[in-house]
């Protein structure tokens, strides 16, 4: 077998069948987490919750299954074109209709991957080696990239698939600008061809989906949800109560603290697994001078030795069983197990040592400490709030004092990807299982179309090198040798604190049968009643 032909079997699958599937009762599902959907727009914003609305409403050419796994969605197969590595050949599925009664064509996707492209898209990282997208037909779509790009089709399982007619109609051809509050007809209206459609929407209040009556997956899918009522219920203590109350019949983040609470419940469920997502302290190491500190004139978190001091200050044990109840793995490395690239010796994790690390501060000049801004959400990770209060106290001990600040995810965001945040928690995963995804949004310097979620600054010409050399490399062992390189520079450097990978638990109702999907985003057309 050669290389390139190991990489696509190792990466991307491209068949696969579905056995009859019957329809036992069709019913609503009263669905709640903690946080909304951050705009309808589908390239607008590359963020979990907003995937997981918008899987049910648009679908991609390859759309991750409920292990996720890569399945057919509106493309039936894909190759590389015989005699051309560089293009890749989509064979686009027939009779496909968006939920307006338009007719999916190549045209809608070569739309779709170039308004993906643009300026004000979220999502232009994981298609920046596509060099043009062509409609040979009707149903075939051909992908050119800057080279040989054998995971190509591992990116494109959130890239999804708009109308052109309808955009045209509707002025959104280009992607709304989230960061700048631009309010378009995307944002709040959708136009899809996935087995819900959008039937109202009040941001932060509810959202609501019927099934689709033209769903070109009937007979494929379980299909045994109708209506979708959507509620984010920010407050841990009320989600709780909905459920065990019975107002919501199913919540994708059950609090750890309740977890007892729940499996106890007549009539109610946990199933957890393993979220492939880890959440981490970014720090603003590459700025001559903070924003959010009080040394005046230098950057402190620029000293290697003060980031370490942090690292070692940051007891991720105390983490996973005081704030976590157990509910975590800490980790040494921004990427979980399911990644490409992950290695038993990149995720270990230094055993908290404050005493080495007021030793760190001192040598670094900064044994007196110093006060510094942490930004966090509020509303988007498990016990994100509680996990920057910990850590404040703990970086406190080394004489780095923290002014958290914790807000709605919508308002945190926003400051990470302007570059307004010094020390920030965020959360990462990595839907295409490979490494160069997180090194595109995270490691990569900040260029038009690469580096846009690093807020470390960290910014190195020949790393950044390296990272483009992935899109184009078919040797499986060269590869992976050059993303062992970069991964060794990213843990020298101590671009990023990693803390935990979290662990994921869905409370619902026990007639419901849903197995909890490793990237947290349920697929409600795979859902069953029992």
């Amino acid at each position: 077998m050669s290389k390139i032909s190991k990489l696509i079997g190792t990466l991307v699958s491209t068949t696969v069948l579905f056995g009859a599937v019957s329809v036992s009762s069709a019913e609503t599902l009263r669905w709640a987490r903690a946080g909304d959907s951050l705009t309808l727009d589908p390239h607008s914003q590359n963020e979990g919750p907003t995937h997981a609305l918008a899987q049910q409403i648009y679908e991609p050419l390859i759309s991750p299954d409920m292990e996720a796994k890569p399945i057919p969605a509106l493309a039936t197969e894909w190759a590389v074109k015989e005699g051309n590595p560089n293009v890749w050949v989509f064979k686009l599925r027939e009779g496909v209709k968006f939920h307006g009664g338009e007719d999916l064509t190549a045209e809608d996707v070569v739309f779709s991957f170039e308004r993906a492209k643009l300026e004000s898209s979220d999502m232009k990282e994981l298609i920046v080696t596509i060099k043009s997208v062509t409609a040979v037909d009707d149903f075939t779509v051909e992908i050119e990239t800057d080279g040989p790009n054998p995971i190509l089709p591992n990116n494109l399982t959130n890239l999804f698939i708009m109308d052109k007619g309808w955009a045209e109609a509707n002025n959104v051809t280009k992607p709304a600008e989230f960061d700048d509050g631009e309010e378009t007809y995307a944002v709040r209206n959708a136009n899809g061809t996935g087995a819900f459609m959008l039937e109202s929407r009040e941001p932060d209040v509810k959202t609501v989906l019927k099934a689709n009556p033209n769903y070109w997956g009937k007979g494929q899918f379980p299909l045994e949800v109708t209506e979708i009522v959507y509620t984010p219920i920010q407050n841990a203590a009320t989600r709780v109560a909905a459920l065990l109350s019975g107002e919501v019949d199913l919540i994708q983040d059950v609090p750890v603290q309740d977890l007892g609470r729940v499996q106890a419940a007549d009539g109610l469920i946990v199933n957890n697994a393993p979220q492939n997502r880890t959440i981490f302290f970014g720090i603003n190491s590459g700025d001559t001078d903070l924003k959010n500190d009080n040394v005046e004139g230098k950057n402190p978190f620029a000293d290697l030795k003060v980031r370490q001091a942090m690292s070692l200050a940051l007891d991720r044990d105390a983490i996973k069983q005081v704030v976590m109840r157990g509910q975590s793995a800490p980790t040494g490395v921004i990427i979980p197990p399911f990644v490409n690239g992950w290695t038993e010796a990149l995720d270990a994790y230094p055993k908290a040592d404050i005493d080495a690390a007021k030793k760190l501060m001192d040598e670094a000049g900064y044994g007196g400490g110093f006060e510094i801004t942490m930004n966090c959400p509020n509303d988007r990770y498990v016990n994100d709030e509680a996990i920057c209060q910990a850590a404040a106290g703990m970086f406190g001990k080394i004489g780095i004092k923290t002014n958290l600040v914790a807000q709605t995810k919508a308002n945190h965001f926003p400051l990470i990807s302007q570059k307004e945040t010094d020390l920030y928690l965020l959360g990462w995963g990595v839907p295409t299982f490979d490494s160069e995804y997180v090194f595109n949004f995270l490691v990569h310097s900040t260029t038009d179309d690469r580096g846009s979620w690093n807020g470390s600054r960290f910014n190195n010409a020949d790393i950044d090198a390296k990272i483009q050399s992935l899109g184009s490399e078919v040797d499986l062992d060269k590869r992976n040798a050059t993303i062992a390189e970069i991964w060794k520079v990213v843990q020298d450097e101590q671009i990023y604190l990693p803390i935990h990978n979290q662990v994921l638990n869905w409370g619902m109702k026990s007639n419901i049968d849903f197995p909890v999907q490793p990237e947290d985003q349920p697929h409600f057309k795979f859902l069953k009643f029992n």
